[in-house]
């Protein structure tokens, strides 16, 4: 089947995603200080007192591992690009290259015991939650507009898309979860990467 001539290749699309990813994946690891330690103070009790920062950096660095692993996955069945991928991948990127700060924010308010941990969790989980949006919008248009070369029943299509959006659900409801328990919405969101590690995309050859 010969490609359309507005169609093209994805493998630019490939390459700058993986830059974007890199990028926000090594601005997560800036937000991690030493602890200044009062004169006397041991060390190990510090770096315990900074497990906000190791905790939000582990979750968002899985989250960014996993969606780069899976964006892979995904770009090695779409054989062709038209624009409307292009900007559904660009706001995917948007809400990746973003995660460093929700991720900062997340863990200097985690601790807190006002409001700030709530609406800083939601913060994080909207933004989750917009980046996943997007994630299964391009599986969605890819297969919507032929951009893949394999054929799939609709059956097939809808679980493949299904698939994608458990996920967006379930960052969705992390916001509300957020105004219940900040610590607890970390943790959920970490389980939820760690369930998109085993994801894979099941399509027919």
């Amino acid at each position: 089947m010969n490609a359309q001539p507005d169609l093209a290749e994805t493998s630019r699309i490939e390459a700058f995603s993986d830059g974007i990813f890199a990028i926000a994946i090594t601005l997560l690891v800036l937000e991690l200080h030493i602890p200044e330690l009062e004169p006397g103070e041991r060390l190990w009790p510090a770096l315990v007192d900074e497990w906000p920062q190791f905790g939000a950096y582990l979750t968002s660095f899985a989250i960014l591992g996993i969606m780069w692993v899976n964006h892979h996955s995904m770009f090695r069945q779409i054989q062709r690009a038209d624009r409307g991928l292009m900007f559904l991948n660009l706001g995917l990127l948007l809400w990746a290259a973003l995660l460093p700060f929700p991720t900062n924010l997340f863990a200097e308010f985690l601790q807190d015991e006002g409001s700030n941990a709530h609406v800083a969790a939601a913060v994080y989980s909207t933004n989750l939650t917009l980046a996943a949006i997007f994630f299964s919008a391009i599986w969605w248009h890819a297969l919507r507009n032929h951009l893949v070369d394999h054929q799939m029943t609709p059956a097939e299509q809808r679980s493949s898309v299904l698939r994608y959006s458990v996920g967006t659900l379930l960052y969705a409801a992390a916001i509300g979860l957020s105004f219940i328990s900040a610590p607890i919405t970390l943790l959920v969101l970490f389980l939820l990467a760690v369930y998109y590690g085993f994801e894979q995309l099941r399509t027919r050859g």
